[in-house]
């Protein structure tokens, strides 16, 4: 490789010991954070990386307080430094795993850029309204240290470093990918994992201490999915199927668990948010399933499919199926519910998860999607009746794309919905959004007996930026959320 590989002393990620206190960042449990003050503002990376306009991607501040003049409005834009980077996933330089630490301070959005191997740290916290750029870690720095490229997740540790998954070496080979390490100052420290113990496929990860456990998931080989998907690279093995079981903090992979048939490209992972807690669920994106993973009396690990979404026989479209496509999903802070997207057919699902092993359908809506109607694309029954999907517009707003990323308020009660997933693959399938811009709407949701509904009075329209249409991906709340925190 070429590279001047630092070995890490792996008994340095360690929970800290400062007891606890309410005066680190976050909360001192999820149940806590639930009782938080309700958010005003969100961040939103937006890309215009493969849409051909060029100029740099952003971090957008959209306004979410009901009683503000600028309410569902982009109010401020930082463009960073360089054109191409692809922001994708972004995450805290400091979470409630740190809450006791009264030194710790939830200041920095680490935002890695998935295609330049970049990775920004943003102040959000002199300015909430208008953060501001702080540092760059360099690939170069980044490859010259560690070999790694390509970052996805990040995620704070107790310790005070930043561990961020990446996803391939600097040509897009799999077999470079693992797991990035920076200290307090994003300094480049090394890799997580232990020598000969990086995962086949990298994308995301969550740990759960008390279980002394992380596991991360696999999308595929950078040079494969960066140019769009094909179907025959699934084929060719250029796409993951497992989960790999790390001990934490040590990084060394204890067990492999091969999701098979049911579960190609399981993408976004979660742990139950209550720290005792030995179960949680990963969305496995082309076999649409989602997928429970538990642990065993012996300590192994275990997995089973937990939702099934069938895929639709459709007729005028590539194929004569049409996967869901689950692309994100996320665990209410009270582990009562779960929320998930169906990014291809267009609906965004809610479930009753207080008996992990037997979700219940609680809720639906359809915000998007390629069979709705006006497309020429419809589902077939099995009849030979066909169907659409009635999605009303919003203000006036026809709804392009399907819904992708999804983030809940802390006391889950409105759940915010963007359409972009990765702009190779948004111009595949819903080449509309990269010509006129994709959009953020809010569900409300029914978080008692459970129920989705678009609110009407919600609507960002990225395709009104002043520098053009832009691609809207992840957000995140200045205060944290339930898809960055994580409970030691």
């Amino acid at each position: 490789m070429g590279t001047d590989m630092v070995v890490l002393e792996h008994g340095s990620v360690q929970r800290n010991s400062h007891g606890c206190c309410n005066k680190g960042p976050g909360y001192a449990t999820p149940l806590e954070a639930m009782t938080g003050p309700r958010e005003s503002l969100i961040y939103v990376t937006c890309v215009y990386s493969g849409t051909g306009i060029e100029k740099p991607d952003y971090l957008a501040t959209v306004d979410v307080d009901p009683n503000s003049s600028t309410y569902s409005k982009v109010i401020h834009r930082l463009p960073m430094p360089n054109v191409g980077d692809e922001l994708h996933h972004s995450g805290w330089n400091s979470c409630s795993s740190c809450h006791g630490d009264p030194s710790a301070n939830r200041r920095f959005l680490v935002l890695p850029s998935l295609i330049s191997g970049r990775i920004y740290a943003v102040d959000t916290q002199k300015d909430p309204k208008a953060p501001s750029l702080h540092k760059v870690v360099e690939p170069e720095v980044i490859v010259q240290k560690t070999g790694l490229a390509y970052p996805h997740t990040a995620h704070c540790l107790a310790s005070g470093d930043i561990m961020v998954s990446c996803l391939g070496d600097k040509d897009g080979n799999a077999e470079g990918n693992g797991f990035l390490l920076l200290d307090s100052e994003f300094n480049v420290k090394g890799r997580w994992e232990k020598p000969g113990h990086s995962p086949l496929f990298g994308y995301d990860f969550w740990y759960q201490p008390r279980h002394k456990t992380m596991i991360s998931t696999s999308w595929g080989a950078p040079a494969a999915f960066r140019t769009g998907f094909n179907l025959q690279h699934v084929s060719d093995g250029l796409y993951g199927r497992h989960l790999f079981v790390y001990s934490w903090p040590d990084g060394e992979l204890k067990q492999t668990l091969d999701l098979g048939s049911t579960g190609l490209i399981p993408l976004e992972i979660r742990f139950l948010h209550n720290p005792s807690k030995d179960t949680g669920f990963v969305g496995c994106a082309l076999t649409s399933n989602m997928v429970r993973f538990f642990k065993n009396e012996d300590g192994s690990w275990s997995h089973e499919v937990a939702i099934s979404v069938k895929p639709l026989k459709v007729q005028n479209w590539i194929l004569p199926e049409m996967p869901g496509l689950i692309t994100d999903f996320l665990i209410s802070l009270d582990d009562r519910f779960l929320y998930f997207v169906n990014w291809l057919h267009g609906d965004v699902r809610q479930y009753n998860i207080e008996d992990p092993a037997r979700p219940i359908l609680t809720g639906q809506v359809w915000v998007g999607g390629l069979i709705q109607k006006g497309s020429p694309i419809v589902a077939e029954q099995e009849d030979g009746t066909t169907w659409q999907s009635e999605v009303p517009p919003v203000q006036g707003n026809h709804l392009k794309g399907g819904p992708q990323m999804i983030q809940l308020s802390l006391d889950g009660k409105r759940l915010y919905v963007t359409n972009s997933l990765f702009s190779a693959w948004d111009r595949q399938f819903y080449p509309e959004i990269l010509e006129k811009g994709s959009h953020m709407l809010q569900i409300d949701v029914d978080n008692v007996k459970g129920g989705l509904k678009i609110n009407p009075n919600f609507f960002v329209d990225f395709g009104t930026e002043p520098d053009g249409p832009s691609l809207a991906h992840e957000m995140r709340y200045p205060g944290g959320d339930c898809t960055s925190d994580i409970w030691i």
